[in-house]
């Protein structure tokens, strides 16, 4: 196997093998602890401008298929980091390997090195910027490269993976069942694609929306101009503050149309409503999160994937707006809120989950029965 490099911000160096597309990938470092689920990571548009770090150390022992993909124009990571590869897998919707597809769609990545230990250093030391190379056989050149690296914050990642047109959605969750039947549609809803994963788009379908998909940058006169029943702001990558025309638009519909956001749509109602936004030291990625609600006092165990959360005391300040509906179990921090006198809900996690356990799909059903 060819030798790579990956070099952190900070000077920390981890030398690996090859895997992937040969080159180099700049981007910031961050882990995911899902055990399963590395295409829908893959794929999933909230990741743009991220390597992604699998703490899971055997990654494509099923493969990669055609069905379970996040978003239609493929892996959005700027690069992937894993212990150990297979290039067999054993699964009989397996199509390829993680080695081909990334290959295929020119992922640069490395194995080999020890994810623990860089796991353990991000928990640390904060997510940083980072890049690997399977070219420069020099490290502390490519630490002179990134040392100085300003990072992501400020940058507008939605306009590099929103749609360029408006398209209609009418596919359902994959289900071993081939005979399940769509219900019948109740209301249309506009989806603003601020970078949505499809099992979004899957799970209003399976509730009964007529869904319709717009970019990021539509006006919200354009919005209501398709006579929509609801509103869905989705997830996304990157700083919320940085998509200044989703949060003028989406401060323009509130109060005309029942609205639920998710992820970095949680994110720009929070500063449509006029609240601030923080980072957090190396973001919530992964497949088993605790999260609580406030008002029933379950725990749900949740997919998440964001490094930016809503201060909910900004929003409320002078006056109440907005009630905490939801709250992370590891570290307290806001993951859900709605609006104390407008049909307008949403929050930081993943319902949708892709990947990840689904106890949190009864938001959608929420949705609709709110609409």
């Amino acid at each position: 196997m060819k030798r790579a490099f990956l070099v952190l911000a900070d000077g920390m160096v981890f030398e690996g093998e090859a895997l992937g597309a040969e080159g180099e990938a700049v981007g910031e470092v961050v882990f995911n602890t899902a055990m399963s689920g590395y295409q829908e990571i893959l794929t999933d548009p909230s990741y743009r401008g991220q390597i992604v770090t699998m703490t899971y150390t055997q990654i494509g022992n099923y493969g990669i298929n055609t069905q379970d993909i996040e978003s239609m124009a493929g892996p959005k990571v700027e690069g992937f980091i894993v212990k150990e590869s297979f290039e067999r897998w054993s699964n009989w919707r397996g199509d390829q390997s993680v080695n081909d597809y990334l290959r295929q769609h020119n992922i640069v990545a490395i194995s080999g090195i020890d994810t623990r230990a860089l796991t353990a250093h991000l928990r640390t030391s904060g997510s940083m910027m980072g890049i690997i190379s399977t070219q420069e056989a020099d490290p502390r050149r490519l630490y002179q490269r990134i040392k100085g690296h300003a990072g992501l914050g400020g940058i507008d990642l939605v306009r590099d993976v929103t749609t360029k047109e408006p398209y209609h959605w009418s596919e359902m969750p994959w289900s071993l069942d081939d005979n399940l039947q769509c219900p019948a549609t109740l209301k249309k809803v506009v989806v603003y694609d601020f970078g949505v994963k499809l099992n979004i788009l899957r799970n209003l379908v399976s509730v009964g929306f007529d869904v319709m998909v717009v970019p990021a940058s539509t006006s919200a006169d354009e919005v209501l101009g398709l006579s929509p029943d609801a509103i869905l702001l989705s997830n996304g990558p990157g700083d919320p503050e940085a998509v200044a025309y989703g949060i003028e638009n989406v401060r323009k519909l509130l109060g005309k149309k029942p609205i639920f956001g998710i992820c970095l749509g949680h994110q720009i109602l929070g500063l449509a409503l006029g609240g601030r936004t923080f980072k957090l030291r190396f973001g919530h990625h992964g497949a088993n999160h605790p999260v609580k609600d406030l008002h029933t006092g379950r725990v749900e165990i949740t997919s998440q994937n964001h490094n930016y959360c809503v201060d909910i005391d900004s929003i409320n300040s002078p006056s109440k707006q907005v009630e905490l509906t939801h709250v992370n179990l590891y570290d307290g921090t806001a993951e859900g809120m709605r609006h104390v006198d407008l049909p307008v809900f949403s929050v930081q996690y993943h319902p949708e989950a892709s990947p990840g356990p689904q106890d949190s799909g009864y938001l959608f059903r929420r949705f609709r029965d709110l609409v």
